[in-house]
């Protein structure tokens, strides 16, 4: 069943922020969760692969920009949320494009996680720790996964309409 069709393009807009605020209810909820149980550094082994393991990142993915002196905060929080407006017009603009709004929903729901993060905590907090054979995934959180998603998403969208294009 397709919840879109019936609805105005107004309704549809805001299911779209519905989407982007349980991205960020359940990305705030879980770090709730674990910044009430673990202390910084503290692991929690939950198979052989995967630990919880609370870190605070003060850089952008896997720590990119970390040991910068504070300013980088302040940068990708001011860039998270440029790109939060950008997704509120392209929503509101193309209401309909499932696959593209679903990402950009997603998207836009982690940023805003991690921006409550920085504005909160001075950095972002991760927890899902995956490793194999002493190798450690960089630690990362439902917000990060949201984006992650939602990026693959906006990738798949491009590569199906380029084959329709051709097609």
């Amino acid at each position: 069943m397709n919840p879109l069709p019936d609805m105005p393009n107004k309704g549809i807009f805001f299911f779209w922020l519905l989407v982007a605020a349980a991205v960020l209810a359940a990305d705030q909820a879980s770090k709730s969760v674990i910044l009430a149980y673990f202390r910084h550094g503290e692991q929690l082994p939950l198979t052989g692969f995967f630990n919880l393991t609370l870190v605070y990142n003060t850089g952008a993915s896997f720590g990119l920009l970390a040991n910068m002196g504070g300013w980088q905060r302040w940068l990708f929080t001011l860039l998270a949320l440029g790109i939060c407006l950008w997704i509120l017009v392209m929503l509101w603009k193309h209401p309909r494009q499932r696959l593209q709004n679903t990402a950009l929903a997603l998207i836009m729901g982690g940023a805003l996680g991690n921006v409550i993060d920085r504005l909160l905590h001075g950095a972002v907090v991760d927890f899902l720790d995956f490793h194999l054979a002493g190798w450690h995934w960089p630690a990362f959180n439902l917000a990060d996964s949201g984006i992650t998603a939602g990026a693959a998403l906006l990738i798949l969208g491009a590569l199906l309409e380029q084959r329709e294009v051709k097609a």
